[in-house]
C-alpha cells in the first residue's frame, strides 16, 4: 500500500481579545434621574474618546487556523494573531473588535467595507497586492515542511517517489509540494481541513515528525486592509509591530505558542527587514 505523508506548515501562538465596555449608573426619581442620565451619557462619551480616532477598528480573522486563531479548550478565542493584535492595540492606543469570520468571509467583509482589516495567517504575495490587498510589514516568517510517521524510513524528498503526499486544498503547503512531485515522482491527495503540523503534533501527541531539512524559504504573514480608508489602522500596525518587537513582547508571545527555539535571532529579524514575496494562502 501507498504510504501518506503531508506537507504543512511549522508555526503557531495566541491571543486575547480586548472589549470596550460602558458604564452604567443608577439614580433617584425626578431631577435626579435627568442628572443621571447626564452623567452617564458624558462617561460614555470620554470612553469612546479614549483612542485618537474615536472608533473602534474591526478586525476579521479566520476561525480554525491553530496556533494562529482557534478556539482553546476553555472555548476562548486565542492564538498568535490574536496575541499579536492584542498587544499591538495596546501599544499604540487604538479600540478593536476582532470578528472570526472564517477565511474567505473574512476577506469578503473587508472587500464590502464590513471590517477594516484582515489578520488569519495571509502570505505576502505579489498576486495578492496587484487584486487590491495592501498589506503590513511582515509580522511572522512561516516555512513548509514534510512531515511523516516517527517510525517512518523516510528521510527526504528522494525517497518519495511512487509515494502519496497529503496536503491541504489551496495552501503554500500544497503549492510547494506541486512544485516538486514531478522531480521526485510522488503523488498528491488533496484535503480541504489540516491543521499546521508542528503545532498538531505538539498539542496531540500525534505519532508524527517533521524533517526539517525539506523546509521551503520562508513566506511573511502580513496584516491587510482593502480600502484606503483603513490606512491609520495599517500604520498603527506597523508601529505597533516594530515597538513590540522592540519590548520583547513579541518574541514572549512566540515563545509561549511555538518555544523559545522559535524565537527569531537579531540575525533573522535583519534579514526578513525586506518583505519577500511568496505564493501562498495560509489559511482556508
Amino acid at each position: 500500500m501507498k504510504k501518506l505523508f503531508a506537507f504543512g506548515m511549522a508555526a503557531a501562538m495566541t491571543l486575547s481579545l480586548a472589549a470596550c465596555g460602558g458604564a452604567a449608573s443608577s439614580a433617584a426619581p425626578s431631577e435626579a434621574t435627568s442628572e443621571a442620565s447626564s452623567e452617564a451619557a458624558s462617561s460614555e462619551a470620554a470612553a469612546e474618546s479614549t483612542d485618537a480616532t474615536g472608533k473602534t477598528w474591526v478586525i476579521a480573522t479566520d476561525t480554525v487556523f491553530k496556533p494562529f486563531e482557534y478556539t482553546d479548550a476553555s472555548g476562548n478565542f486565542v492564538g498568535i494573531d490574536v496575541d499579536i493584535v492584542a498587544a499591538i492595540a495596546e501599544d499604540q492606543g487604538f479600540d478593536y473588535e476582532m470578528k472570526s469570520l472564517g477565511w474567505d468571509a473574512a476577506i469578503a467583509a473587508c472587500q464590502a467595507g464590513q471590517a477594516d482589516g484582515m489578520i488569519a495567517g495571509a502570505s505576502i504575495t505579489d498576486e495578492r497586492k496587484a487584486s487590491g490587498w495592501t498589506f503590513s510589514d511582515g509580522y511572522y516568517d512561516a516555512t513548509q515542511t514534510m512531515t511523516v510517521a516517527e517510525d517512518s524510513d523516510i528521510t527526504g524528498f528522494a525517497d518519495l517517489n511512487g509515494q502519496t503526499v497529503a496536503v491541504k486544498t489551496g495552501t503554500q503547503g500544497a503549492t510547494y509540494a506541486e512544485s516538486l512531485k514531478d522531480e521526485y515522482g510522488f503523488n498528491i491527495t488533496y484535503f480541504e481541513d489540516s491543521p499546521i503540523m508542528k503545532a498538531s503534533i505538539k498539542d496531540g501527541g500525534l505519532a508524527l515528525k517533521v524533517l526539517d531539512d525539506t523546509a521551503s524559504d520562508p513566506a511573511p504573514y502580513g496584516f491587510a486592509i482593502f480600502s484606503a480608508d483603513s490606512q491609520e489602522l495599517l500604520d498603527m500596525f506597523n508601529a505597533g509591530l516594530k515597538d513590540i518587537k522592540d519590548s520583547g513582547e513579541y518574541n514572549k508571545i512566540i515563545a509561549q505558542y511555538l518555544g523559545e527555539d522559535a524565537v527569531p535571532t537579531e540575525e533573522a529579524e535583519a534579514d526578513a527587514t525586506e518583505t519577500p514575496a511568496a505564493d501562498e494562502e495560509a489559511a482556508e
